[in-house]
């Protein structure tokens, strides 16, 4: 077990970095499903300050400053950072490493049209402090957008739920597929959806769209076993707020 959110999450991605930032992009539950379904809900973003918490290797970051936006982006693991500078080279993105664990203190208050945080925060044990600085550093009447793994769906599976019931919180661990071998371990917290979004309220966001994804109907064609799956049941939920 990892000793705290830093380590959870850096153990995690600095051992296949290059391969998620190769395989991510296209890979069905990314590109057909989760990714498209969080952009939805962010919609034109030209001349937009927006802050990329958890950015990895800059997929979303790369996405939104192509549509007009100013990113500033951060991680914890070095080598997404770095993966994320030089997918973004040249564009209007300034991308530090930096642990949403944390104090945001580099940034100031009121500073952001937009925060994104896409599957970011299942790697952070207390989200209220998270959710608060976010809406610090946005401005009024702006917007958070995020996407995480959905509780119920984690916890209906035995490798995530281990003894635990689905009012608790816990860390759990399983090697994914999908990104080559050796597959990684990657281990995250899994808690009820209404510490999500009471978390979310306690800390002056208003929620404004809530969304459990279906699977694009390109995702049929390139991988039916989960496209069946996911459109039955979600896999994420995204999640828009307003300040």
């Amino acid at each position: 077990m990892a000793d705290d959110d830093t380590s959870i999450a850096k153990r995690a991605y600095a051992a296949f970095a290059d391969r998620y930032d190769a395989l991510a992009p296209t890979k069905p539950h990314n590109g057909l499903y989760e990714r498209p379904a969080t952009l939805a809900l962010i919609g034109g973003v030209e001349g937009q300050d927006i802050l990329d918490a958890g950015c990895g290797s800059g997929i979303c970051t790369e996405k939104l400053a192509r549509a007009g936006a100013r990113i500033r982006a951060f991680d914890v693991t070095p080598q997404m950072t770095e993966l994320a500078r030089r997918r973004c080279a040249g564009l209007d993105v300034d991308i530090r490493e930096a642990d949403m664990a944390k104090p945001l203190d580099w940034l100031a208050d009121d500073s952001f049209d937009g925060v994104l945080c896409s599957l970011a925060l299942d790697y952070v044990e207390k989200l209220g402090p998270v959710f608060s600085e976010f809406h610090r550093v946005t401005r009024p009447e702006g917007w958070l957008v995020f996407s995480m793994g959905h509780p119920m769906r984690d916890w209906e599976d035995v490798r995530s739920r281990g003894g635990k019931s689905y009012f608790e919180t816990n860390l759990w661990g399983m090697y994914w597929a999908g990104f080559g071998e050796p597959k990684p371990y990657v281990e995250c917290y899994r808690r009820p959806l209404g510490d999500i979004l009471n978390g979310l309220v306690d800390a002056g966001w208003k929620l404004d769209r809530f969304v459990e994804p279906l699977p694009a109907p390109e995702m049929e064609a390139v991988d039916p076993r989960h496209f069946a799956e996911l459109s039955l049941a979600p896999g994420f939920i995204c999640v828009r707020a307003r300040k």
